[in-house]
């Protein structure tokens, strides 16, 4: 009997341990496909959380300035964003990149309206058919997924983009930075063998800050020296590595710089004058030059020199800090034969 007992006890016990991993299985596997449910319906990513620490641009900061600027991808500062223009391996351009995650649905587009202005809301998102219609792509679609070969992605007709950056004063920290907003790949179309242009045709805006934690992803090399890709898009629009010229700014009448400069020498002139704005609001606030920027200056001022009879005038051009300094030094009058002493030389600094 005491026998039977052990007998008896052992199988029951082997018989939970059997038991007890399929019991963890299922409810780990039923956990997984409702987790797995959920990211699918929100939208979520692995690659968010991935990505915990960005930058952030508080609302109430006490200064601001957005600009619109046009980068032109034939400019080597903006060539690594289009090269290479086909898929090389691994290697891919921004807007291929992009445009396979719109595929997928893990970023979304969001329409491009007459206006130019950006609108991130729920209303103003599209659809990723719409898009591949109205531009003449080719696609597949099965069970409701879209698909296009690489060689039909218009990668190399994508050769401007539209960027959207700020400009602000973190009152916070004390520091100044440049953020970018917003993204729209431009598609340039329509140029012949007559010299006709190419039509630029806005595709859709990005939010940067949904993409952001895709770019982190996507290596560039961003040199012609050093092959190595060391950098990533988010790296290069974070250091603002790029090159282009303003082509609108945020202001109350809504007007870009098109509608009020006529002819390419005013276009120009407003663009310096708006960058120069920005520099002198910068400078302005901290009442001082970095060391970089006053060695910059000191090799662009000229020291203008005047000679009137014995005396020499030097007078060095005020810096934008709010303080200048000029100095008088008269030349060394001969000595007495009883000797003498060297000539002064003064120096006046203005103080405000």
């Amino acid at each position: 009997m005491k026998r039977l007992f052990l007998i008896f006890i052992a199988a029951v016990f082997a018989a939970g341990l059997t038991a007890q991993p399929a019991r963890r299985s299922t409810t780990s596997g039923s956990a997984a496909a409702q987790h797995g449910g959920k990211n699918a319906q929100s939208g979520t990513d692995r690659a968010a959380l991935m990505f915990p620490v960005k930058q952030t641009m508080p609302e109430n900061v006490v200064w601001r300035r957005d600009v619109y600027r046009i980068l032109d991808l034939t400019k080597d500062a903006n060539a690594p964003l289009y090269y290479p223009v086909e898929p090389r391996g691994r290697q891919v351009n921004l807007f291929t990149y992009v445009f396979h995650l719109m595929l997928s649905g893990r970023i979304n587009a969001y329409t491009y309206r007459l206006d130019g202005v950006e609108s991130f809301d729920s209303k103003d998102k599209m659809e990723i058919r719409d898009v591949l219609d109205r531009y003449s792509i080719y696609y597949e679609e099965k069970d409701g997924k879209f698909t296009v070969e690489s060689n039909d992605v218009p990668s190399a007709e994508v050769t401007r983009y539209y960027i959207k950056e700020s400009v602000y004063l973190d009152q916070r920290t004390g520091t100044f930075s440049t953020k970018v907003t917003a993204l729209c790949p431009v598609l340039m179309r329509g140029a012949d063998d007559f010299g006709g242009e190419a039509t630029p045709y806005p595709l859709f805006w990005l939010n940067y800050d949904e993409v952001a934690p895709w770019l982190t992803r996507l290596p560039l090399m961003a040199s012609n020296l050093n092959n190595v890709m060391n950098m990533t898009v988010d790296d290069y629009f974070t250091m603002n590595r790029y090159d282009g010229k303003i082509y609108k700014t945020d202001n109350m009448q809504g007007r870009a710089l098109a509608s009020y400069c006529k002819t390419d020498t005013a276009m120009t002139r407003e663009q310096q004058r708006i960058e120069k704005e920005i520099l002198d609001f910068r400078e302005g606030v901290w009442g001082h030059m970095t060391h970089e920027d006053s060695i910059r200056a000191a090799r662009e001022d000229s020291i203008k020199v005047g000679k009137t009879g014995n005396k020499v005038t030097v007078r060095t051009a005020q810096r934008r800090t709010g303080s200048g300094s000029t100095a008088t030094a008269k030349t060394p009058k001969p000595k007495s034969a009883g000797g003498g002493s060297a000539p002064r030389v003064s120096v006046r600094r203005q103080r405000r």
